[in-house]
């Protein structure tokens, strides 16, 4: 039987050091954080290996070690393939086409936040749209993770689940609001040498209950036959393939947060080698930090909560001091995606949806917008936490993070990124906006006005098409749409020109010939 009793006095006292220490790294990084674009970007200084770090932690959250930890237990191998596998191959097919382009965006453009672009290559209502729906989204899908955190501590420590969202929130929130994208960078960097060390040590806590390093191997036998097969139940080939696809649109900027990582490099040369080492990150580490999950029935069966798994195993396994180190780790992982989603959307609201509210539709001054980023930053993460307070109403942590998240950010991902490319000139506002309402109307009628049918479908179904309609509806139409009516947009070809990624020692391609081109032609 696990251990059921609460955390020690020093498991608190280290978890207590790391929140110090987070709140320390984002009040020092106050002092680097000047401008907007300090606070937004960086002011495009984060190096290719920090950008990649952060990357990689700004990917996903504890909900892994809560949702993913119930998929491992019931599903087994197949989890690392449709998910690590998968965003590895995600981040290779896309390093040579978007991360530079990304980079390059700021360097040609100024841009500061990763919808900037979209008013010229579309225009200010397509890109008002896909503002505000993204904004909304993101609010919800950060509210799966506060509450993936939660449930850690109220397994660990017995604390309410109200009360660990409050608690994580909070230091988030304050570091988060005080050093900008630099402290998100700077504590992501702490949190994955913290969760190196937590993640090994319990590797090799389960190793030694089950025989020695000939446990990786031997396990399978012991585990259901179902559990070391590539694909299984619900988890089909098919499903692979469209996660993959999601994947490809998520991490290569689809999800803003991860767009600002490779805006924050200073070329295109250090943005798309901080997608190469992230990719190397989810092919070689989820391998540790799965097969924990993996191994979890054979010393923990039956659990009624497999979600619980994780956490059970390392009050089981782990002496006082390790599992407060572990629970940080855990949180490590929550803490540095929201953080960045914060920055993220402060960015989107402060450089395009304020704005646009606007009669003249311009700017404030520098520093406006770095308070306004700080008040945006503060109410985002306020209103996620919210969010997670209520989290069963909208089916749980795997139904946030997977079928609400997964399913609606290929409609937003899709003008964003595919605008950048060349194939895609032709569709333009209408494309756009077209194929935005069509994968949300396919949502919504896959989630709830056929949702009875397709639970019923042979051949576990359910989670394939629901993640696999709308994606695959949006991305039908944007390219249909603007092969039936093409775009007259003029600004396309000149700004499709220069986002394209130059050389390390390139100059920057704004000047103020081409700026009055671009000018010229962009629709008013």
């Amino acid at each position: 039987m696990p251990n059921t009793a609460m955390m020690s006095n020093l498991d608190w006292t280290v978890l207590t050091a790391y929140f110090v220490l987070m709140l320390g790294m984002g009040l020092w990084a106050r002092t680097k954080v000047k401008t907007a674009s300090d606070f937004f970007t960086a002011g495009g200084a984060m190096p290719w290996w920090l950008s990649g770090i952060s990357h990689h932690m700004s990917g996903y959250s504890s909900a892994v070690f809560v949702g993913f930890a119930a998929i491992a237990y019931t599903a087994g191998f197949s989890l690392y393939l449709w998910w690590a596998c998968s965003i590895c191959l995600a981040l290779v097919l896309g390093a040579g086409i978007f991360p530079g382009r990304w980079s390059q965006m700021r360097r040609s453009l100024g841009i500061i936040s990763p919808l900037e672009y979209l008013a010229t290559r579309y225009n200010l209502p397509a890109q008002q749209l896909l503002a505000w729906s993204g904004a909304l989204l993101k609010i919800f899908d950060v509210g799966a993770k506060w509450t993936a955190a939660a449930i850690l501590l109220e397994v660990f420590a017995g604390v309410p689940t109200a009360y660990g969202v409050l608690l994580t929130g909070a230091v988030t929130l304050i570091y988060s609001v005080v050093g900008g994208l630099w402290a998100d960078a700077l504590t992501d960097m702490s949190q994955f040498l913290i969760q190196l060390v937590a993640g090994s040590a319990m590797l090799i806590a389960v190793l030694l209950r089950l025989g020695g390093i000939s446990a990786i191997w031997s396990i399978w036998s012991r585990l259901p036959a179902t559990h070391h097969h590539l694909f299984t139940g619900q988890y089909t080939p098919a499903f692979a393939v469209v996660y993959l696809l999601i994947n490809v649109l998520s991490y290569n900027g689809g999800t803003w947060n991860l767009a600002q990582r490779f805006i924050a490099t200073p070329d295109p040369v250090q943005a798309r080698k901080a997608a190469l080492l992230s990719a190397s990150l989810y092919l070689i580490w989820p391998l540790i930090l799965l097969f924990p999950m993996w191994a979890a029935p054979l010393l923990l069966p039956n659990l009624a909560e497999p979600s619980q798994s994780y956490a059970l195993l390392t009050k089981m396994l782990l002496p006082s001091g390790l599992i407060g180190l572990v629970l940080a780790g855990l949180f490590a992982h929550t803490m540095a995606m929201t953080s960045s989603d914060a920055n993220a959307i402060s960015a989107v609201v402060v450089r395009d949806i304020l704005p646009a509210l606007r009669r003249d539709r311009s700017r404030p001054s520098d520093r406006v917008q770095l308070l306004s980023g700080r008040i945006c930053t503060l109410l985002f993460l306020a209103s996620s936490m919210g969010i997670a307070l209520t989290a069963n109403r909208f089916g749980g942590v795997i139904g946030l993070l997977i079928l609400w998240y997964a399913a609606l950010v290929g409609p937003i991902a899709i003008p964003m990124l595919f605008g950048m490319l060349p194939f895609f000139r032709r569709s333009g506002a209408t494309a756009a906006i077209a194929s935005w309402i069509i994968g949300a109307i396919a949502f919504i009628l896959i989630k709830f006005v056929f949702a009875f049918r397709i639970a019923h479908l042979p051949g576990d179904l359910t989670t394939t098409i629901t993640v696999a309609g709308p994606v695959l509806s949006s991305l039908a139409v944007f390219y249909l749409a603007g092969l039936l009516w093409p775009s007259q947009n003029l600004a396309i070809a000149p700004l499709l020109k220069l986002i394209q990624p130059q050389s390390a020692d390139a100059q920057p391609l704004l000047n103020a010939g081409v700026e009055r081109k671009l000018e010229a032609c962009r629709p008013s």
